[in-house]
């Protein structure tokens, strides 16, 4: 009897567990998303409320401020800008701008830091057009491997197919490094250049569930180590025997 009662006391502990934890991984990311989103509509609401406040009241002293109108105004901003620069004259005037503000040491430096961080997230400052497919290559060392855009190939003077490719760091994609890869080094995949911007982006959080190289399909991201790891290791010669 009472092994039977220990035996339902771990059950229940078990599922209660289980059902915690599954509560918990969809309630945290909803709450995280609902205070980031929060935080920034009144951060934003708070900076341009005051000004519609004093330059309406200039005209009805009756007035009194509406919640939200700041961010309502500064989205309409950021899109008549972007209509702005969208156009010759536009781009004009914001490379005269970049190359007033690179004139300048601090203003440099968080100018430009600021502008890759948001390329990063938005994937703006990548041209996806460019990229041909998502290879893996072996890097910085053998054993360890990286996400690849391949971007163009190239013969070597014996015939040997080469590969140009851009791997990516993270979390700002838009920044990393430029490679020479022989055909025999690369791993295709089936990976969409999207997802894989999404995947360097979040540090590896956000991977799709499969991942096909080759012509073997494998679950990510628990067996992609194993199935890179087999596929550089040589195979057998059977007439070496």
């Amino acid at each position: 009897m009472a092994k039977e009662k220990e035996g339902f006391v771990h059950w229940l502990l078990r599922n209660l567990r289980k059902n915690f934890l599954a509560g918990f991984l969809v309630v945290i990311p909803l709450v995280v998303v609902i205070f980031i989103v929060t935080w920034l509509f009144i951060k934003i609401d708070d900076v341009l409320q005051p000004i519609i406040t004093n330059i309406v009241t200039h005209f009805n002293p009756d007035y009194h401020a509406i919640t939200g109108l700041g961010f309502v105004a500064a989205i309409l901003i950021i899109y008549i800008v972007g209509i702005i620069t969208s156009n010759y004259i536009g781009k004009k005037v914001v490379n005269f701008s970049e190359n007033l503000i690179n004139r300048l040491p601090i203003f440099k430096q968080l100018y430009n830091s600021a502008k890759q961080v948001v390329e990063g997230l938005l994937g703006a400052g990548m041209n996806k057009a460019a990229f041909r497919e998502v290879v893996f290559v072996e890097f910085p060392r053998k054993g360890m491997f990286a996400p690849a855009f391949v971007t163009n190939e190239i013969k070597s003077a014996s015939g040997e197919k080469l590969y140009g490719v851009y791997i990516p760091t993270a979390p700002v994609p838009t920044s990393g490094y430029f490679e020479i890869v022989a055909e025999s080094e690369i791993i295709h995949t089936d990976l969409k250049i999207d997802d894989c911007i999404k995947m360097v982006v979040s540090g590896g959080m956000i991977i799709p569930e499969s991942v096909l190289t080759g012509k073997t399909p494998i679950k990510a991201p628990d067996q992609i180590a194993k199935m890179l790891e087999n596929s550089s290791k040589p195979e057998d010669n059977p007439h070496s025997e």
